[in-house]
């Protein structure tokens, strides 16, 4: 198929490289000149794991290009989709200023067109599309949805550091279609996908994408809840979720303890959730507990710190991991932020190494201390914090934290290895 992608940020650019790989014939438009030359030059402008290898391939194989030009690029293509952010406003609500700007765009170049599909990828609240994105499409094309143009919503399901096999191996797609002409162009798309597909409305879908984060978010506040249970009783909360995760109904994942969630869906997600609901006048009391049961529980670390080793001014402290999970660069919303913030603010001295994410964390904190690689960051510290279950850090043994003045380790995820390391206390259970 011939697709257009508006937006190549982290969804979009997973997105049309991997529907490139498939054959299809993909054109990125953002409007940065800069990042589009990136794109072009084979030179993805975000980390993620094959990203790069499998931009170059589909480079060399004519099947992905970018351009700054959104209207030639609706024009040449059959379905475009809309891939740009959705960030929080200051009260946490959606902002679709990004959304309102690709829907006018779209809308311009649907006027000379002949019939052509426009999906919603982005993250949007329950009636984001039918209020707001098809009145814009039908303002600024004059014509209307079903007749002159189809519309779909198709919540993307990727997780950071994992995109591209998830836009490879989807475990299902789901299409919300303003009728079944919109709806039979989008499942094209996906007919050499082995997964299932779900056809439902289109309010149906966008609220799908946003229960299905709720959730996640929701079971790792509750092994928090549990882990610090756990703590009090000395036992681990590993142990304990290992077992309630073998119940048929459920799955193990997400139920892993420790620092807290971020990234740049969770967050903003689950805040849009509870603002829409609220407009509906109904509190969402617990995932209003969900979000703060997570806040208390990125600065625990720093709690525990202080009680093993008192007073952290002037003191070195390691911080391993600043990404909020491993294999992504992306820092929005990570445990490390907090934490940092908190040291910093306690006077300590913070030396901090991720295998990607210090470039993105020096805007943030400018001023503490990047390290080389774990062994300088290791070097004579007080205590060292493990943020991110990078797998490089699951490696480390015994004898690489021989060189800490002081032997405190503290972990915001279960990395080591107890037989390997014996000598540490982890936070998580």
């Amino acid at each position: 198929m011939k697709i257009a992608i508006i937006g190549t940020g982290y969804v979009g650019l997973c997105t049309g490289v991997g529907f490139a790989s498939k054959g299809n014939n993909v054109v990125c438009v953002d409007i940065e000149e800069e990042k589009v030359n990136k794109i072009n030059s084979g030179v993805p402008p975000i980390y993620e794991l094959d990203l790069e290898d499998m931009l170059k391939d589909s480079i060399k194989s004519k099947n992905l290009r970018a351009t700054t030009k959104s209207q030639e690029a609706v024009s040449a293509s059959e379905l475009i989709l809309i891939c740009v952010g959705t960030p929080s406003d200051e009260k946490g609500r959606i902002d679709l200023r990004y959304v309102n700007q690709a829907a006018q765009d779209i809308g311009t170049a649907l006027k000379d067109c002949d019939y052509k599909v426009v999906a919603v990828k982005s993250t949007v609240i329950p009636e984001t599309v039918e209020s707001v994105v098809i009145p814009i499409l039908e303002e600024y094309s004059g014509k209307k949805a079903g007749d002159g143009f189809g519309v779909c919503m198709n919540p993307e399901f990727l997780r950071e550091g994992s995109a591209l096999k998830d836009v490879l191996h989807p475990d299902r797609t789901v299409i919300g279609e303003f009728d079944k002409r919109s709806g039979d162009v989008l499942e094209r798309l996906y007919k050499n996908f082995n997964a299932p597909i779900l056809r439902t409305k289109i309010k149906v879908a966008e609220l799908i994408k946003y229960a299905n984060n709720g959730f996640l978010a929701t079971k790792i506040s509750y092994s928090n809840e549990i882990g610090n249970i756990c703590k009090r009783l000395g036992v681990d909360v590993y142990d304990v979720m290992k077992g309630v995760g073998m119940d048929h109904r459920f799955s193990p994942h997400f139920f892993s303890a420790g620092a807290g969630w971020g990234g740049s869906c969770f967050p903003k997600d689950v805040a849009a959730l509870i603002e829409k609901a609220k407009e509906l006048n109904y509190e969402p009391k617990l995932l209003e507990e969900v979000v703060a049961i997570n806040k208390r529980q990125k600065v625990r670390m720093v709690e525990h710190l202080e009680k093993r080793v008192g007073d952290v001014k002037d003191k070195k402290i390691s911080v391993l991991g600043l990404s909020f999970k491993p294999n992504t660069d992306d820092i929005r919303e990570a445990s490390s932020l907090d934490i940092i913030k908190s040291l910093v603010e306690k006077g300590a001295n913070v030396f901090a190494y991720d295998p990607q994410a210090m470039e993105l964390m020096k805007r943030e904190f400018p001023h503490i201390n990047y390290t080389e690689n774990v062994a300088e960051s290791l070097k004579d510290a007080d205590a060292c914090l493990i943020v991110t279950e990078w797998d490089e850090f699951k490696k480390l043994k015994n004898e690489d934290f021989d060189s800490m003045k002081t032997r405190v380790i503290l972990e915001g995820r279960k990395v080591l290895n107890k037989d390997d390391v014996p000598e540490f206390d982890g936070i998580c259970w």
